[in-house]
């Protein structure tokens, strides 16, 4: 079943240095397009993170520092991304928990601060792991029936993946509909406010911590009685988008803004 899509839609995989989104960098992008009328644009880019590729993840992508010393830094095409992602829909694989959170935190880092509020994101493996609890070699065995060559390679993986949520589609007309907002809710786990879910809405909308000391406790609780927490955050190993989203919720508590 071909998606049922109002904005363009992008499918993307990252390779990238490690698997921490406030340190790691990308080393490859590799995006699908695809457009309202069934057209698509396809990419591959390979990218120098300007840090060290550790050799185990070497083993994992194939991709070393040899291979991307020539290539442009993320800085040097986030023009150009920008201008080919904005007003797009996102999917991908893992994508709600990793990639867009480290996409959003590498366009952070070169100043540029890209709106993605008003997007739609759906993660295949969330709709997978909902109905039926795999990885993404298993996906595309079992929804496409066949075997998913040169997995870890971005160009592979981000391919399979638009071709598991087509099947998925097919196999699951009740369970799913075809329509983008409706996948972007189904394929969340947690209703996130910043992309790494260090906060997430409650049942009643309103944002509290999803980790340590803190967790379940409105942030604007812990802020009141706790000041010293902001700017433990503020100075921790949190991503700047985190930080980003916390400074909001500060601003807005203390001035309304």
């Amino acid at each position: 079943m071909k998606l049922n899509i109002k904005n363009p839609i992008v499918f993307f995989d990252l390779e990238t240095t490690g698997v921490d989104v406030a340190k790691d960098r990308i080393v490859e992008l590799c995006y699908i397009k695809v457009f309202p009328n069934g057209n698509e644009e396809s990419k591959n880019i390979r990218i120098n993170p300007t840090v060290h590729i550790p050799e185990n993840t070497t083993e994992i992508h194939g991709i070393s520092d040899e291979d991307v010393k020539d290539c442009p830094t993320f800085a040097q095409i986030a023009g150009d991304l920008r201008q080919t992602f904005e007003g797009c829909d996102f999917a991908g694989f893992n994508s709600n928990r990793f990639d867009i959170p480290l996409l959003v935190e590498e366009f952070l880092r070169c100043g540029i601060d890209f709106d993605l509020t008003k997007r739609k994101f759906i993660d295949v493996q969330n709709i997978f792991h909902k109905l039926e609890q795999r990885t993404l070699v298993a996906a595309y065995k079992y929804y496409c029936g066949k075997d998913l060559e040169n997995a870890h390679s971005a160009l592979a993986d981000t391919r399979a993946t638009l071709e598991v949520l087509e099947a998925q589609l097919d196999r699951y007309p009740d369970a799913l509909k075809n329509d983008v907002a409706f996948l972007d809710e189904f394929s969340k786990m947690n209703k996130n406010v910043d992309f790494a879910g260090r906060i997430v809405y409650n049942d009643e909308g309103i944002e509290i911590f999803n980790f340590g000391k803190h967790k379940g406790k409105t942030v604007a609780e812990v802020l009141k009685k706790e000041p010293s927490f902001y700017n433990w955050m503020m100075q921790g190993d949190f991503s700047l988008n985190t930080k980003q989203v916390l400074t909001r919720i500060r601003l807005r508590e203390q001035f309304g803004k």
